[in-house]
């Protein structure tokens, strides 16, 4: 049980806090989903970056999936051993590439014929063979909101099987690129496993074409995708996601690699926040906190719903209708609306669960807000693992206001 009130006057408020023991308990499910092949974990850092969190899951034996350098470096310095990273993302420049080369990671995932020549020409001027495998689209709707769909040829992501093929032959070809792996990913908080299924179905067709042709792609990676329970979604099997997988790759001797993100962390985090009043006009009442748009993102952003929590209300008390919105000079500020709870005063304190992932990450200086800070809870304890901006920590780089 975690204590909230306690927390909140330990390290005040808005303030984000991470169970590490749930962590620890999704991460070992999905391993046992997995166990009848062989498997590499690397969790999409994106969802939630903070070292801590690497480190955790690192000393569980994930990898990490990173789509910028800065997330590459991130895993690194977190422990993260680096032939488990992979470097994902549709615009890589041309030293981010180079770094990636050096540092030796498992390999770079390309979105483009055009990437893979800036890849392969790097690869050639500094004398080293990139390791690479191919974003392929399988055109396979995931059945999500289309912000994060990312599997459709309308979307930004991957090639098409016919692109990818002529890539793939390429590459083969090339002394300066090896072909190792195949990708796919076709978007986030899936809660259907037809459409992983399906997407596995037309990948693994490509994957047996490319091995009857000699070309040796050791990982089958299906990305991530699986969704979480924010409010009554029915989630996935995770025995049903793995064999559909499995089913797909019948004969094929390759490491499965899954790249999980909010199905580790989604549900293990808290945003805590203060109420500083309540305001009623004609038609509304709103809830007024002291966390905002800046510190979590994702209702403004995709409507998402977040579940919440009164900390000491009581069963009884009527509730009636409200908005809980945040500080913020936007009118999309607003952490929920439409929600009943009850008469709130100053200083109460409200939990908004499912924060755990792309939260933090999406978090912003708008308004001059300095960011919350992060704690994590493991075995009964709680621990800093960031500390709460300053305004200080806000203007120390510009160097040139005087």
């Amino acid at each position: 049980m975690i204590d909230f009130a306690k927390l909140s006057s330990k390290y005040d408020t808005p303030l984000y806090l991470y169970d590490f023991d749930d962590i620890t308990k999704n991460y070992n499910e999905l391993k046992e989903a997995f166990t009848a092949r062989k498997s590499l974990f690397c969790y999409a850092v994106k969802a939630n970056s903070n070292l801590s969190v690497l480190k955790h899951l690192a000393t569980l034996g994930a990898g990490c999936d990173c789509v910028s350098i800065g997330e590459v470096k991130r895993a690194l310095i977190a422990g993260v051993q680096s032939y488990k990273i992979i470097f994902s993302g549709v615009g890589k420049k041309d030293a981010e590439i180079e770094e990636a080369l050096e540092k030796k990671i498992l390999m770079i995932n390309l979105e483009s014929e055009e990437e893979m020549c800036r890849v392969e020409q790097i690869a050639d001027r500094i004398n080293c063979e990139a390791r690479i495998s191919i974003r392929v689209n399988p055109n396979i709707d995931p059945k999500t909101h289309p912000y994060i769909s990312t599997g459709l040829h309308e979307n930004k992501f991957g090639v098409d099987i016919e692109v990818a093929k002529k890539m793939y032959l390429y590459a083969a070809k090339s002394k300066s690129l090896n072909p190792i792996g195949i990708h796919f990913h076709i978007g986030s908080q899936i809660t259907q496993t037809l459409p992983f299924k399906e997407a596995s179905q037309v990948i693994s067709s490509l994957l047996k074409s490319l091995h009857a042709a000699n070309i040796d792609i050791k990982f089958f990676d299906v990305g991530g995708g699986i969704g979480i329970k924010y409010k009554d979604e029915e989630t996935i099997s995770l025995y049903e996601y793995a064999q559909n997988i499995f089913e797909s790759l019948s004969g094929e001797d390759v490491t499965v690699v899954c790249e999980p993100g909010r199905f580790l962390v989604g549900n293990s985090g808290y945003l805590v926040t203060k109420v500083l009043y309540e305001k009623k006009n004609d038609k509304k009442r709103f809830v007024i906190v002291d966390a905002a748009m800046n510190d979590l993102l994702r209702p403004s952003l995709y409507k998402a719903y977040h579940g919440f929590e009164l900390i000491d209300a009581k069963d009884d008390e009527e509730k009636s209708l409200a908005d809980i919105v945040g500080p913020i000079c936007e009118s999309g500020d607003f952490l929920a609306k439409d929600i009943y709870i009850p008469q709130t005063k100053h200083d109460d304190i409200i939990v908004i669960k499912s924060a755990g992932a792309y939260g933090f990450t999406m978090s912003s200086n708008y308004n001059t807000r300095p960011r919350a800070a992060e704690v994590a809870l493991s075995g009964g304890k709680d621990r800093l693992i960031r500390k709460r901006e300053t305004i200080e920590d806000l203007v120390e780089q510009e160097i040139e206001y005087l």
